[in-house]
């Protein structure tokens, strides 16, 4: 769930991240171009987010915490590892904001470890921002179906089928439905950021970009 600042109201939760992510931004002298870029997102969809008008997704909110060299744990608590066994009905189920995707968390955390995995669950009509990053993912449908776009290309999966793709590879999913469709997500990115160098590293993004602010980035 968000991590919550005392007597914030669950409705709010979308945009106070927002406004704590636009702030970070503005502290580290960041413009809007310059993360969305190394986040491997639109400038519109940093706007939105900045904004509240949108929830990003936890792959997107890591992305963008790492290019504001924060960690995501500043901005969304998650469950820990636990043992590396769940039992269904008993995991602790989160979301970064009312009406967004939900998760539950599968993968434990131990020494050398580098999947993770959790199951999402999509609610009818979602669509989620078209991101790329490091590493790669697989998609395995539980329950309902949704649309997959990766390049451009798109394609329907229905219950029992997967996909397994690089995550450079600019992807995006949408629940065409009007039912929730559950998504087992495993992949090699750092969505509850546990590696001990989850930042930027090797940059001073201190004033990078200032210099390419386009209109809207000095609100």
């Amino acid at each position: 769930m968000l991590k919550k600042r005392p007597g914030l109201q669950q409705e709010d939760t979308a945009f106070h991240l927002g406004e704590r992510l636009r702030l970070r931004r503005k502290e580290a002298e960041l413009t809007m171009r310059y993360v969305a870029e190394n986040a491997g997102l639109s400038v519109g969809f940093i706007s939105q987010v900045e904004r509240g008008l949108t929830a990003p997704s936890l792959s997107s909110l890591r992305s963008i915490a790492r290019v504001l060299q924060r960690p995501i744990s500043e901005f969304l608590e998650q469950p820990g590892s636990g043992t590396g066994t769940t039992r269904k009905g008993r995991r602790v189920s989160y979301r970064i904001a009312d009406g967004s995707v939900s998760y539950e968390r599968l993968s434990a955390n131990f020494p050398g470890s580098t999947l993770r995995s959790v199951i999402l669950h999509e609610p009818p009509g979602h669509r989620s921002e078209p991101i790329s990053h490091e590493g790669e993912e697989l998609f395995y449908i539980l329950q309902g179906e949704i649309t997959v776009e990766i390049e451009g290309g798109c394609k329907i999966l229905r219950q029992g089928d997967s996909t397994h793709f690089a995550s450079r590879r600019k992807h995006a999913t949408w629940n065409h439905t009007d039912r929730t469709a559950s998504i087992l997500w495993s992949g090699t990115m750092d969505v509850f950021g546990e590696d001990a160098d989850e930042h930027v590293q090797g940059n001073d993004t201190r004033g990078a970009g200032v210099h390419s602010v386009i209109e809207g980035d000095r609100e």
